[in-house]
């Protein structure tokens, strides 16, 4: 008997429908603050995805030869073959350019819980500004899904990449270091980070700031901010750093947006073109992001394109149904105004099939009745599909152009006329 493959998934109907559920909300928020979607492919060559990712990630993309004898591989993320639609194809669009995907993606990980080796993502990425409002926009769009799905006491993780680089780059690593400093750091292997760096030779001094980062933490965020500003105070760049990320949290709390933020010095994403401000979100009791992104002002340039700063975010459809499930959200689904038509009698099958299209122009979700079955079968079949109404359509009643309405649920039932039918159904749902 065949099974599926390692860290690959069959999604039954109740998952699927949650699945779909998070994502047509993350396409209406798409929508409301003005993203276009555009679908890119599935595969793409190699030297594009491995460009400016992890080297973590680099091993564990889905490689292979095509008949053509070219390495491609499966997308592990969004965002780079987001940069080469806009190096190739929208280079001459107007500014700024909000752009939506959503999709599969393929990573060779270790399967556990929350990580899959075949998983979701709804992307939004914004070119054009590297203003703090940008960045500001996707924190608040980020808050606005999470809202509207739901979840509760949800919060982020904040930082901003320029701080370490600030230092780094100051006290001479170079980018390679850097990559190997900050992928310790994703990982929370803040010794083996410090390693390296006293390996790279940096200063006394700069060992202790990187050191006293490290554990500088918290949820009041202009308070932290002004502790990484004490301790950064002889980085100039890492200083501009910490003033921008103070700029893009006072404008998130300047717009109304209440979002429960923790500022941490030392946080830092595993991808490598990251320039600014990062974060995550997280839920209590689910020790995996739900979702990630930030700034990356060089990331297009690096694919070819001319200079355009860009700053986005990946939601992980996958993880945010976890949470749902996890803390018993539940979504208003079809089920609850759903009907099924049932044909008493052969010569009655033409009227039936006649009024489930009748009913599904309304917005109704119908099911016909296509087994033959007895009226009682039907009907048991018809509650264990979780109906919300039986239509049973007999002869005796059409003589009269009515039919029988059954609402499911309370086992009561009347007579009414195809003309009110519609209406019926609608008034009872409300």
């Amino acid at each position: 008997m065949f099974k599926t493959v390692r860290g690959m998934r069959d999604l039954l109907p109740v998952d699927a429908e949650m699945m779909r559920h998070v994502e047509m909300v993350s396409r209406t928020i798409s929508k409301l603050y003005g993203y276009e979607e555009i679908i890119t492919p599935v595969l793409e060559s190699y030297e594009l995805l491995a460009a400016k990712t992890s080297e973590e990630i680099r091993e564990r993309m889905y490689t292979f030869k095509d008949l053509g004898d070219r390495k491609v591989a499966l997308r592990p993320e969004f965002t780079a073959s987001v940069a080469r639609l806009v190096v190739n194809k929208l280079k001459n669009e107007p500014q700024p350019m909000r752009l939506f995907s959503v999709g599969s993606l393929y990573r060779y990980d270790e399967p556990q819980y929350g990580r899959f080796r075949e998983f979701w993502q709804a992307n939004y990425e914004l070119f054009g500004s590297d203003r703090p409002e940008a960045d500001a926009e996707i924190l608040i769009l980020t808050n606005n899904i999470l809202k509207n799905l739901g979840l509760k006491n949800y919060r982020f993780k904040v930082g901003h990449t320029g701080i370490l680089r600030g230092i780094l780059t100051q006290e001479g690593l170079d980018d390679s270091q850097q990559n190997s400093v900050r992928q310790l750091l994703d990982k929370k292997l803040w010794a083996e980070a410090l390693d390296i760096a006293r390996e790279a030779d940096i200063s006394q001094k700069g060992l202790e700031t990187l050191e006293r980062l490290l554990e500088t933490k918290g949820e009041d965020a202009l308070q932290v901010l002004s502790q990484i500003r004490e301790c950064v105070k002889n980085y100039e760049n890492a200083l501009d750093a910490v003033d921008n990320l103070w700029r893009i949290l006072e404008l998130i709390k300047g717009s109304g947006t209440h979002l429960e933020v923790v500022v941490e010095a030392g946080f830092a994403r595993g991808l490598e073109y990251y320039t600014g401000m990062i974060f995550e979100s997280y839920v209590p009791g689910l020790d995996i992001a739900l979702g990630g992104g930030g700034r990356y002002d060089k990331l297009i340039e690096l694919f070819g394109g001319e200079p355009i700063p860009a700053v986005g975010v990946a939601q992980g459809i996958d993880r945010i149904v976890l949470a749902l499930t996890k803390q018993k959200v539940s979504q208003k689904t079809a089920k609850e105004n759903s009907v099924v038509v049932i044909s008493v009698k052969n010569e009655c099958m033409a009227k039936a099939l006649e009024l489930s299209n009748l009913l599904r122009k309304v917005g109704l979700p119908v099911e016909v009745a296509v087994m033959g079955r007895s009226i009682s079968r039907a009907l048991a079949d018809a509650n264990r599909r979780s109906a919300a109404y039986a239509v049973i359509v007999g002869p005796k009643e059409l003589e009269e152009e009515k039919v029988v309405l059954r609402e499911m649920k309370k086992g009561t039932q009347q007579t009414v006329l195809i003309s009110g039918l519609t209406e019926a159904i609608l008034s009872g749902s409300e």
